[in-house]
């Protein structure tokens, strides 16, 4: 009889005054990397949950929740790609303890993708689930109109100032909101449970949580994918799924 692996278990890590949350499952290989998951956009290590189960019979695999996200902490500023692949390459260094393969979805895959490519020493290969990012033939050759730059840097400062920000947040967190959100982009509806429904919502009841979504969407722009893609050394698996 097989028995069943052990679930992932959650830890608590302070970093930078930050506090990360993570969790851990499988048993350390010396024939392969340690896997580590990185979420999207509004996720967590929630959503690897069943990816762990499957996996830790043949990896150890570990999955963290960025600065901003999940149950790690939600600063009201601050937020940078540097940020997140510092956040990535340390936890790797100081909680893993050997290089791992890095896999994410999303701004995840984005994060994957700059940490091996700028911190190739703590990284064995990436994986891009659907990544983000912009690359050079999508920005305009043009220089850009100074009266149109001004008028958008306006809105974008009037929309994202606490009181209209909290509005948004507000709607956007409903639960009726996540459903239909998450209808429209998984390709499979059975997925869409009120489990995965809460594991999205739970985060966006926080006390911070408001100020932390108002951020995020002032982050500056990260460095370009083909620049990434350029400077990358290592091996590099990309899935897009539609």
């Amino acid at each position: 009889m097989t028995l069943a692996a052990a679930p992932a278990t959650g830890t608590l890590w302070t970093w930078r005054d930050f506090t990360v949350h993570y969790v851990r499952a499988g048993e350390p290989r010396t024939d392969r990397p340690p896997l580590l998951l990185v979420h999207g956009f509004g996720a967590s290590t929630d959503h690897w949950l069943k990816n762990i189960a499957g996996l830790q019979q043949d990896f150890e695999v570990w999955a963290i929740d960025l600065i901003g996200f999940g149950r790690s902490s939600k600063p009201a500023g601050g937020y940078s790609s540097d940020l997140w692949r510092d956040q990535l390459s340390d936890f790797i260094e100081q909680v893993i303890g050997r290089p791992a393969v890095i896999a994410g979805n999303s701004i995840g895959g984005y994060s994957c993708l700059f940490t091996a490519a700028t911190r190739p020493q703590w990284v064995r290969g990436a994986v891009l689930l659907n990544g983000v990012g912009s690359f050079k033939d999508q920005i305009p050759e043009q220089a850009p109109n100074p009266f149109k730059q001004a008028v958008g840097e306006l809105i974008k400062a009037v929309v994202l100032s606490p009181i209209p920000s909290w509005f948004i947040f507000q709607f956007v967190r409903n639960k009726s909101y996540i459903r239909k959100t998450l209808t429209q982009v998984y390709v499979n509806k059975e997925a869409v449970t009120e489990e995965l429904i809460e594991n999205i919502y739970r985060p966006a009841t926080e006390r911070d949580a408001p100020g932390a979504f108002a951020a995020l969407f002032k982050a500056p722009r990260g460095e370009r994918v083909d620049v990434l893609l350029a400077q990358l050394e290592l091996p590099l698996l990309l899935l897009w799924c539609t």
